[in-house]
């Protein structure tokens, strides 16, 4: 009886004990929220301290899509996307500045007005997305008023721009096409690499942010920041290719897993949707910028298929990379017990070059029209036309190469590629200059054309004068009729 006594003491003490233990926990989790006794919790409970709102300032993002036409829905619905996850994490409306053209939710061959996915199984990502700068806007001139700040500069949109202050974080999408040196956007000129980079040098001399991050969606984006970026501005790139390759379309009629059977263009690209989708699967106060590179180059590469994938490139300052995500893109709680590796993802994409992603779209409409009709005719028209300006884009470079060098030494010059850590061109004025030249005489470069850039660039490098470029670019495009991609149309690319 004593032992049987004595044992139950002991037990009613020690559930005292824990009772008391357990009130202790409670109270000091009320009143010391980010802290943690070790002698309480079990080492496994223990959470990393999340950084004090006063440390980390303002979150403020750009979202940009470069481009225009159905035949490139997906470029807007990345940029759709990417809102409605940021604003999932906890980004205010007034903290995010949207480019984007807005001419495909209302566009006639959308089969669902009114909505963007950006997934096959996705859910609308339009509603809600504001319309800073839209239409005629969406300019080069624009986007570097709202990085600066500079409401005075902002010619139409919202006003809306980077109000930032020292202690904020910055995280800058972009999703287009791209050139060597150049990325693209829906009214010209182009975006030049040297003039970015120029005004990221300003703002980090304004002292207005603390880091920076960008993604960059565009064929040959890496050649935008070869060789030009510094390592001391506070920001860290990465990009979907490397200077001398394409990057990917994908969820496109056709592929695996395809778009719903009423879409004939692609919903995404391969480094977008990876980004994305790796972002919306992952607890972003445990991911680092590091783990989220890592992951978005295997899956960009197409898991080392690099003829369906691309290399995914980083430059600046890499000593933000052991940062965690959520102090760029935010955090969404409903991702909090999220395991950092899920294996959902990890499966082959199939793709389509950027600069293909146009002919998919206009054999899909070919494809789908009465036999027979005045419709299906017009499509083929615009096919016809539009290679046919893609094979004199490419035979007047070969011909003006031949006229500047000779047949023997054209390609070889033209085409050369720079060591890696090299910029594109020695003298960014003599590419502008270069490729007003060009447009003058044979047409708008186009979004196909603008591969051409670096055949441009090397050009100026190999220091041929100004007056034997005109000469060439006149021999070269004689008496040709450059009709719809006239540049009084289209606007000069420089």
């Amino acid at each position: 009886m004593a032992v049987r006594r004595f044992v139950y003491l002991m037990s009613a003490a020690l559930l005292l004990v824990a009772l008391l233990l357990f009130d202790g926990i409670e109270v000091g989790r009320a009143t010391r929220q980010d802290r943690w006794d070790p002698q309480i919790r079990m080492p496994t409970e223990k959470e990393e301290p999340e950084t004090a709102e006063k440390e980390l300032g303002t979150r403020w993002a750009v979202l940009v899509a470069g481009s225009s036409g159905y035949g490139n829905y997906r470029h807007q619905a990345d940029v759709c996307h990417a809102y409605q996850l940021l604003r999932k994490g906890g980004l205010k409306e007034e903290n995010i500045v949207v480019f984007m053209y807005d001419d495909i939710a209302s566009h006639p061959l959308n089969p669902r007005p009114g909505i963007i996915i950006n997934h096959p199984q996705g859910d609308d990502i339009y509603a809600g997305v504001p319309k800073d700068y839209t239409g005629e806007h969406v300019t080069a001139e624009n986007l570097y008023a709202v990085l600066l700040g500079n409401k005075s500069a902002v010619k139409g949109g919202s006003g809306k721009v980077l109000d930032s202050k020292p202690n904020d974080r910055i995280f800058l999408y972009y999703s287009d096409h791209g050139g060597p040196g150049v990325l693209g956007m829906p009214n010209m000129p182009f975006l030049y690499a040297m003039d970015f980079i120029n005004v990221l040098k300003k703002k980090h001399a304004a002292g207005t942010y603390k880091e920076m991050v960008m993604y960059i969606e565009a064929c040959e984006s890496g050649s935008v920041f070869e060789g030009v970026m510094p390592t001391d501005l506070n920001v860290y790139v990465t990009t979907a290719s490397n200077a001398q390759e394409s990057s990917w379309g994908t969820y496109c009629p056709g592929m695996k897993p395809p778009p719903p059977p009423e879409y004939i263009t692609c919903l995404g690209d391969l480094y977008s949707v990876a980004w994305m989708e790796d972002s919306e699967t992952h607890n972003l106060k445990k991911e680092t910028v590091e783990q989220q590179y890592q992951s978005v180059k295997n899956r960009t590469s197409n898991f080392n298929n690099y003829n369906a994938g691309s290399h995914v490139m980083e430059y600046g300052n890499m000593s933000i990379k052991p940062e965690k995500l959520y102090l760029y893109q935010g955090f969404d709680p409903a991702t909090s017990n999220f395991p950092p590796y899920n294996g959902k993802l990890d499966f082959p994409m199939e793709v389509v070059n950027q600069r293909d992603a146009e002919l998919v779209f206009l054999w899909q409409m070919y494809k789908r029209s009465e036999n027979g009709s005045e419709k299906k005719r017009e499509i083929l028209k615009q096919i016809t036309e539009t290679i046919s300006h893609r094979v004199h884009l490419d035979g007047s470079m070969a011909l003006i190469g031949a006229f500047l060098y000779g047949p023997q030494k054209s390609s070889s010059i033209l085409n050369s590629v720079r060591e890696p850590g090299m910029t594109l061109v020695d003298d960014w004025g003599c590419l502008k200059s270069t490729v007003r030249l060009f447009e003058k005489y044979c047409g708008s470069l186009t979004q196909y054309g603008m591969k051409h850039m670096r055949a441009f660039a090397n050009i100026c490098n190999s220091g041929v004068s100004k007056t034997s470029v005109e000469e060439a670019c006149m021999a070269a495009c004689d008496g040709h009729d450059s009709g719809q991609w006239h540049p009084s149309n289209r606007g000069y690319s420089a």
